[in-house]
């Protein structure tokens, strides 16, 4: 495996939850900035959660450009990551104005890559997560065979229910384009509240 492989921990909502994984190996801290899930960070969120030295991700579905970059500016993000329908333009548009931004893609057997080619340019990591009819992450995993299909030249994150149970599998996963895994609700004690332990223990190997 590849040991460089960046780990994202998605879904953070309270303050003191966010301190608590402020001193492991976590690369990018993911805040979703959508009503409809159980992890968002609410509509006056405590600006502590935000107060972090890691890379933050502002996770939006479907949002306006305009209140994207309002967010960004009042919260100090520097990077996005776009889980809805969101075309390349909405993209370009958010990297021409200084930002970082992760595209999601929910696969499922029949997925066509060719669909990534317009964004190629105007993002810089697709996130791959799994197909379901609600946007928004589902908590299930999807086969990671597929993933040989894709041979884009952006790095991805892998998403979609990867649990403490996938250690072996996660320690032994290649490709090329492979830039970091995201780690949310089978880390969680409840809907936003990280198990601290239970990454810090599964991180740790990660990284080994």
């Amino acid at each position: 495996m590849n040991r460089k492989i960046s780990i994202k921990v998605c879904g953070l909502k309270f303050p003191d939850n966010r301190e608590a994984l402020e001193e492991m190996p976590v690369d990018f801290f993911g805040f979703i900035f959508y009503p409809e899930s159980k992890r968002f960070v609410g509509k006056r969120p405590d600006s502590r959660l935000f107060h972090s030295r890691k890379n933050k991700v502002a996770v939006f579905v479907n949002e306006s450009i305009s209140q994207m970059r309002r967010v960004a500016g009042d919260f100090d993000f520097h990077m996005v990551q776009l889980h809805g329908k969101e075309a390349p333009e909405t993209c370009r548009i958010l990297k021409d104005a200084g930002m970082k931004v992760i595209k999601t893609f929910n696969l499922n057997e029949g997925f066509d890559f060719s669909r990534l080619e317009e964004y190629e340019n105007h993002i810089d990591y697709f996130l791959f997560d799994t197909k379901t009819d609600l946007p928004g992450g589902s908590g299930k995993k999807f086969n990671w065979d597929i993933l040989n299909s894709y041979s884009g030249k952006q790095p991805f994150f892998l998403s979609g229910g990867i649990g403490p149970e996938d250690l072996e599998k996660i320690r032994h996963l290649y490709h090329p384009n492979l830039g970091g895994i995201d780690l949310n609700s089978r880390f969680e004690d409840a809907p936003g509240v990280k198990n601290v332990e239970l990454l810090r223990a599964f991180i740790e190997e990660v990284k080994r």
